[in-house]
């Protein structure tokens, strides 16, 4: 008889979303690489640009767009913490919350944030995990989810103050509703998993 070794379902699970996280910030780090050497910063301009149709596309390709490597080492560990902390009830959280975050932040960058701007940055996509983690444990009121939103409320909240106008450097729009887009998802997939049961 032969035998073989399988990982356990819960390491198998840790790792999917270890590679999740780190596809997506090497996908950051490359576009910032290829901005900066190769087109000498150019790819900003993908940005959300609001009240400009062509503007729209940025809602896409915002979040993957940084202002300089600064910028881009700023949102890298707090990317990863929120991210897989979204993710670490069920990966498809962190689907939902990214898109929902993504769509809701975009739009409201796009439709109230001042003309002839560009709005860049993975700050939406981290401000939504930070609405979906602080809200989920109102919405889903297990104590799972509470802890959870107890524990991101001290580490994590001071960044409550990045959705108010301080810096004009700084998309506050965007920290924002991506924080809306966040709470928003929170609020669905409560409705999904009590729906399941």
């Amino acid at each position: 008889m032969s035998s073989y070794y399988r990982k356990p379902v819960h390491q198998k699970l840790i790792l999917k979303e270890f590679k999740i996280l780190m596809v997506s910030i090497a996908i950051f780090w490359v576009v910032e690489i290829f901005d900066k050497f190769v087109f000498n910063g150019s790819l900003d301009s993908y940005g959300i640009q609001p009240g400009s149709l062509v503007g729209l596309r940025g809602i896409v390709f915002a979040p993957f767009l940084h202002g300089g490597f600064a910028h881009l080492i700023a949102n890298t560990i707090p990317f990863l913490t929120l991210g897989w902390l979204t993710m670490i009830q069920e990966t498809s959280d962190f689907y939902i919350a990214s898109i929902i975050s993504a769509l809701i932040g975009g739009l409201g960058v796009w439709l109230f944030a001042a003309p002839n701007s560009v709005h860049i940055g993975a700050s939406i996509l981290i401000y939504g995990y930070l609405g979906f983690l602080l809200l989920r444990g109102y919405f889903q009121k297990n104590l799972p989810s509470i802890a959870l939103s107890v524990f991101v409320a001290i580490a994590y909240g001071s960044f409550i103050w990045g959705v108010f106008p301080s810096d004009v450097r700084v998309s506050w729009q965007g920290h924002l509703f991506g924080f809306i887009g966040g709470a928003i998802a929170a609020k669905m997939v409560a409705q999904e998993k009590k729906f399941r049961g």
